[in-house]
């Protein structure tokens, strides 16, 4: 989903302008009647990487974007939440599953949509999985068993092998970066991106 352009003010319903605010560099949405100025914020996407006996737990997505392709459980924060709170949320909704908060894992930068994309390393409270409404199946995945050409997004793709890499060398890291779409291409293909701004932190102890 993309950052949605203001068209109404939420404050008296007239037709936005666009124009530059004074004492400020590019476009906004300001509306003439009352001059209330409306801002495109990033939207934060939250989630989790929950593991068990070398395997890794993914959702087959029930809805658009990417119906029928396979991502960790994750969606938008909501207000009135941290950024745990909402990832754990997030997989009881999409996974059915009780989940405790390890750690954060990756935060990737979606310019091209407005997003930043939160993931966290999460351990079962319980055995207990299934699929939620916006999942068709939840199911363990060996990483050597992984299809990569079936899962949901470019990020997912990215934080999958980023993860991976850390198991195969028994590195425990942070990962921060910006995903960036080279404007060629299908924005769909991880191919079609500028992986280069990428920073990994290793965690001690």
């Amino acid at each position: 989903m993309i950052v949605d352009v203001p068209i109404h003010c939420i404050s008296c319903g007239t037709m936005l302008v666009e124009q530059i605010p004074e004492d400020e560099d590019r476009l906004r949405g300001v509306c003439p009647q009352c001059g209330k100025i409306h801002y495109r914020n990033p939207k934060i996407v939250v989630g989790t990487l929950i593991e068990r006996d070398d395997q890794i737990l993914l959702c087959r997505r029930a809805i658009e974007p990417a119906l029928g392709l396979w991502t960790p459980p994750a969606g938008f924060l909501e207000m009135n939440e941290s950024l745990a709170e909402g990832a754990a949320r997030e997989t009881k909704e999409e996974a059915l599953a009780d989940v405790e908060i390890v750690r954060p894992f990756a935060r990737i930068d979606l310019t091209r949509i407005g997003q930043v994309h939160e993931m966290f390393l999460a351990r079962l409270n319980s055995t207990e999985v299934g699929a939620g409404v916006e999942s068709l199946e939840v199911r363990w995945f060996c990483w050597s068993e992984i299809p990569w050409s079936e899962l949901a997004f470019p990020v997912i793709d990215w934080i999958l092998r980023l993860r991976r890499a850390d198991l195969e060398s028994k590195q425990e890291q942070f990962h921060c970066g910006c995903l960036r779409w080279r404007d060629v291409g299908s924005p769909m293909c991880l191919d079609n991106y500028d992986l280069g701004e990428l920073q990994s932190l290793l965690l001690k102890g």
